[in-house]
């Protein structure tokens, strides 16, 4: 029975833990602009990309450094023939007989009636011992010539039936009319417009969650004036249904207060619906679950730090990321007219090379094995002499370079008049501000009187929502214009290159 006891008791604790546990609610958290700001740099892989991007124009970089130096190659071939050449005919006619080698690879020779052997032939038919030995002698003689023309013959037909070559060589360019510097100053400048790119996207990545942030903040405000606009029509419903129910105010006063209560009601699901929409857009920037819920720290609009006059010079326009570029692409065309002037000067190039070959042929034309190969260096130089195509390259690669500059110069005004603008805009929304301001300042006195008179029997329903419906308005364009003010701030901040990146 204890046991039973003591058992009970820590199931009841146990149980009591947990509800307590799960009654607690869950903490939201809330995120500062500089929180999203690092947030988002990391969900959008921002930082992997840009540091794929540098890796790979670094490595592009030390590929045209490294086109500089020697290359060394090996190169091998094997070829199969059908039929291997013949140097030598088969037969040959001499002054004296005709050689010949018949298709079963035997030789023969044939004497012909000029020649001196015939001759002493016919002189000593008469002295049958003398003609039995110039018979002898001709036909020992013609067969040691149809032997030799055999081994020639031999010789003079390679087994070329497979073939085998092996090359191993280095070549080294010494002049190459300073196309290779040229290349590698390219792929430098490359590496310098990927980070210049990179850096601007990153701008751009902060400028979108600005937006998204300040987004969220304006609706997540309009929604708060929505709440307290609806919670005036039903307060103000509730006395006009009391007053219509002791005879003091008319259905048609009831009706209109609950059409306009339901024209408030819409607006209070739309701001948070919007509210909701907000959230999943800056979700999705900051690398968050699309149904997360959070808190800005920045929802109450306070206070904006507002920047300091900046003078138009060359240098802040120097410092742009569109001047910037221009200057790299000027870079590159002045680059490019290296590149292309290249081809009218001369270019020598250093080669060595071992080749070794079967069949070889160091000691005649061998299919064995036996061969040791050779070397081979050298020096090849090429003077261009008449080249029209590389003439008229060089000419477009100048006049590419001057559109470049001209460009830049067209540029640079568009970005002045640029950044004049945003610094107007930034003025003009700070008078919004505070115009708007004041405006929500007049609303706020016109709804306390107008409440008043309300309660005194002064001032119909009708009066009363007008001032209501007033003093929201005042209050949505305060909240735009404090809005509207940050946005042309941070977009100020980048026309002006002052935008820091936490």
């Amino acid at each position: 029975m204890i046991r039973i006891i003591h058992r009970s008791l820590l199931a009841i604790l146990m149980t009591g833990t947990l509800l307590a546990y799960a009654d607690e609610p869950a903490v939201v958290p809330t995120y500062t602009l500089e929180e999203c700001h690092k947030m988002a740099t990391n969900a959008s892989h921002h930082s992997e990309k840009r540091t794929e991007a540098l890796e790979a124009a670094r490595l592009t970089e030390q590929a045209a450094l490294a086109s500089m130096f020697p290359k060394v190659s090996a190169n091998a071939s094997y070829l199969w023939n059908s039929k291997s050449p013949a140097l030598l005919s088969n037969e040959t006619q001499f002054n004296f007989g005709t050689a010949r080698v018949g298709a079963d690879g035997t030789g023969s020779f044939q004497w012909s009636e000029s020649s001196l052997v015939n001759r002493l032939d016919m002189q000593t038919r008469n002295t049958p011992d003398v003609n039995a030995a110039v018979k002898a002698l001709s036909q020992e003689g013609g067969q040691m010539i149809a032997n030799v023309y055999q081994e020639i013959y031999r010789a003079f037909h390679p087994d070329l039936t497979h073939i085998v070559v092996a090359q191993v060589g280095i070549t080294q360019p010494i002049y190459v009319g300073g196309r290779l510097l040229a290349l590698h100053k390219a792929a430098k400048v490359a590496r310098d417009i990927v980070e210049i790119e990179s850096e601007n996207k990153e701008h751009d990545l902060i400028i979108k969650v600005d937006e998204a942030y300040w987004r969220v903040v304006s609706v997540d405000k309009k929604k708060e004036l929505a709440t307290q606009y609806y919670n005036l029509l039903v307060r103000l419903e509730d006395n006009v249904s009391e007053l219509a129910q002791e005879g003091l105010a008319t259905q048609q006063d009831l009706l209109k207060v609950k059409a306009k209560r339901g024209e408030a009601e819409v607006k209070k699901m739309q701001a948070e619906n919007g509210l909701v929409l907000s959230k999943m857009a800056l979700c999705q920037l900051i690398g968050l679950p699309l149904d997360s819920e959070f808190r800005l720290s920045d929802a109450t609009l306070g206070y904006t730090y507002l920047h300091d006059s900046i003078a138009i010079t060359d240098q802040l326009l120097n410092q742009r990321s569109e001047i910037q570029l221009l200057d790299k692409a000027e870079e590159l065309a002045k680059t490019n007219i290296r590149v292309m002037s290249a081809g009218l000067q001369p270019n020598i190039v250093a080669q060595a090379n071992y080749i070794y070959s079967n069949p070889n042929a160091e000691n005649g034309i061998s299919n064995k094995w036996d061969g040791t190969g050779f070397f081979s260096a050298g020096v090849v130089v090429n003077i261009p002499i008449a080249h029209a195509d590389d003439i008229l390259r060089l000419k477009a690669a100048k006049h590419q370079a001057n559109i470049i500059a001209l460009q830049k110069e067209e540029a640079k005004e568009l970005l002045t008049l640029q950044v004049t603008q945003a610094n107007q805009k930034v003025l003009e929304a700070q008078q919004k501000v505070a115009m708007t301001a004041m405006q929500v300042k007049n609303a706020e006195e016109v709804l306390r009187f107008a409440e008043e008179a309300f309660e005194a029997g002064m001032a119909t329903a009708s009066d009363l929502m007008g001032a209501q419906t007033a003093w929201m308005s005042a209050c949505s364009d305060h909240v735009d214009a404090q809005i509207d003010e940050r946005m042309a701030e941070i977009h100020y901040k980048k026309f002006t290159n002052t935008l820091t990146i936490d």
